[in-house]
């Protein structure tokens, strides 16, 4: 008789899904004649690896504390579906995959109820919000970690059950195709310098930080008319975001630049193709820092919220490129300090020939310190022995 397993995996964020996804094709290779149940909260990526969705992802990722407690009933009623199925269904293990806010309340209801709980891509307890580290040695059966220094630090706070597998973004951020093939598609001078503006994929996040970038970009087309701009979007809702904040811009007098494009599904290709870009703190981070882009992190949130959370950092970088080298390698403009002047000085300031080479030298760098692929393969086995054992 062929084995069978089931597992809970929950997901709230785009980056969560896709992980979460390779994550549940990995396990599947674990013990290919084996039958492998799934369900739990499920994006697009997960579904289409065969999750079934007992709450739909998509809708979860909200930024700013005042939108989150609007949404609050919505989180109520996914976490209550959540955690009945995971009593219903009894899986082996609920893997649940970063968004700690609900996830860590999700581990303490469920260990309480006997159920075996995974973390995969750990909180980042060491930027912020450390308390929350009794949750994890209370309530987490096997934490599985993706930056190079997680570990260390969880191991001086006590945690002992932590598995570092790598980021499972290591080799998998690549581009499909040259930059002559980027720009030949899309009418793009390859021989003039290329910027990409990427304003995060929430809607929050595109509403505060896109029209900062239009300007920037407006700045640095009055300075130089050559430069080309491109808008990376990744899906059909951050097109309808990214156009409705363009519309208003030119509506308030605005001057686009004829050279900005906006392009969609092709964000590695285009980073890959661009001299420098402008980041929203984030993964996206990573990704551009493995492609081997110079950048600028950036990031605004309404000050109210900021307020409220600037004090419970305690890291002296924001951007997780930057955590990974341990140094400045790219200027963050946090906030106030994210101005269309201040960006666009650092974008002229990265593409001097002299310092862009240092730049890419020092995220090369950096990119060798993540890994060098097969972190959801080490995971799924991490995860097996545990539920074996």
């Amino acid at each position: 008789m062929s084995k069978s397993y089931k597992f809970m995996i929950v997901a709230g964020e785009a980056s969560g899904d896709l992980h979460g996804a390779k994550l549940v094709r990995a396990l599947r290779a674990e013990d290919p004649g084996a039958r492998f149940d799934f369900f739990g909260s499920a994006g697009p990526a997960l579904r289409n690896a065969g999750v079934e969705a007992v709450v739909r992802a998509d809708g979860l990722s909200i930024v700013g504390l005042p939108e989150i407690a609007k949404a609050l009933p919505m989180f109520l009623r996914a976490f209550r579906d959540l955690r009945n199925a995971a009593v219903t269904q009894q899986p082996d293990a609920v893997i649940l995959v970063d968004f700690p806010d609900f996830n860590l309340k999700l581990a303490r209801s469920l260990k309480k109820k006997g159920i075996t709980v995974v973390y995969y891509i750990s909180p980042q307890l060491w930027a912020w919000r450390k308390y929350r580290i009794r949750t994890i040695r209370k309530y987490v059966d096997l934490l599985i970690t993706i930056l190079p220094f997680e570990k260390d630090w969880y191991s001086v706070e006590g945690v002992t059950h932590v598995e570092y597998v790598g980021s499972p973004l290591a080799r998998e951020v690549h581009t499909s195709s040259s930059k002559n093939e980027f720009c030949g598609r899309h009418g793009i001078d390859a021989k003039r310098h290329i910027v990409s503006l990427l304003p995060g994929s929430r809607h929050k996040e595109i509403v505060k930080i896109l029209p900062v970038l239009l300007e920037t970009a407006a700045n640095m087309a009055e300075r130089d008319r050559s430069i080309q701009f491109i808008i990376p979007i990744s899906s059909d809702r951050n097109e309808a975001d990214v156009r409705a904040r363009l519309a208003d811009f030119t509506s308030a007098g605005g001057v686009v630049p004829e050279t900005l494009l906006v392009v969609k599904g092709e964000t590695y290709d285009a980073l890959n193709a661009s001299d420098a870009a402008a980041v929203t703190s984030g993964t996206a981070t990573l990704e551009t820092g493995i492609l081997g882009t110079p950048m600028a992190i950036v990031y605004r949130t309404s000050t109210f919220n900021y307020k409220l959370l600037r004090p419970l950092i305690s890291v002296e970088h924001f951007g997780l490129i930057n955590l990974i080298v341990g140094e400045r390698v790219a200027k963050e403009l946090i906030q106030d300090e994210f101005t269309p002047q201040t960006l666009s000085d650092e974008l002229f300031r990265l593409l001097e020939p002299a310092e862009n080479k240092r730049v890419r030298q020092k995220l090369t760098e950096a990119a060798d310190k993540l890994g060098h692929g097969g972190a959801s393969k080490r995971a799924a086995e991490a995860i097996m022995r545990l539920i074996v054992r």
